[in-house]
């Protein structure tokens, strides 16, 4: 029997198991050009663990009135694909996933990213086949901040909410896992540091994702 405290794991990907966001930026910045927004000015760290979704909201304003939200998503999601060869794992992201799935510890995936973006971004670290599954935004109606994603998740794996961790590395996806009944730790390192002012405050704070083996209830 494991001696990890929770049945299974649900892990963010985005600035959690992979290094994506410079890409995110890059793509978005690259597909905003296309359609005459220059954003090379835009601090990299604006959107961070904001759906693509939220970020057009915000952007439709300033794009062209002929341009469809669908064809904004492809565009980004085009270039962010274009770059997925050069992504690589945040430190001690395949380590931990090994350990917990040698624990017998169910692991599955929670993000706002596209369904190629998650699958992308999983192959790139090569741990597809240590998930039980992944939730995608394609397969919600809301993203995070709300639970929608953590809630399919956990179905998913046909695992109580209360008997799950989140790992996380934003204050949206914190409020998400928050929202959904699960405890959550949220990962300082890096992408981390813009959200030390909580306002949902995670069950743990972690600077390396090997700490949460040693996490307790």
């Amino acid at each position: 029997m494991s001696a990890f405290p929770w049945k299974a794991v649900a892990w963010d990907i985005d600035g959690t198991l992979v290094d994506s966001e410079p890409l995110h930026h890059r793509a978005l910045v690259a597909a905003c050009g296309e359609h005459g927004l220059d954003l090379r000015d835009l601090p990299e760290m604006t959107f961070i663990g904001i759906h693509l979704r939220d970020v057009w909201e915000q952007l439709r304003r300033k794009l062209p009135e002929t341009l469809a939200e669908a064809e904004f998503h492809s565009r980004v999601n085009h270039h962010y694909i274009a770059g997925a060869d050069r992504l690589g794992a945040i430190a001690g992201a395949a380590e931990t996933i090994r350990a917990l799935d040698a624990m017998g510890v169910a692991q599955v995936c929670a993000s706002n990213s596209a369904r190629n973006v998650v699958d992308a971004n999983l192959a790139a670290i090569g741990v597809t086949a240590l998930m039980r599954g992944s939730i995608s935004l394609d397969d919600v109606v809301e993203g995070k901040p709300a639970p929608e994603s953590y809630l399919r998740a956990a179905r998913l794996i046909d695992i109580d909410p209360t008997d799950i961790l989140v790992i996380e590395d934003s204050q949206t996806g914190v409020r998400a896992a928050c929202a959904a009944g699960m405890q959550v730790a949220l990962l300082s390192q890096g992408a981390g540091a813009p959200h030390a002012e909580a306002d949902t405050e995670p069950h743990f704070r972690i600077a390396a994702l090997g700490e949460i083996l040693r996490l307790s209830r």
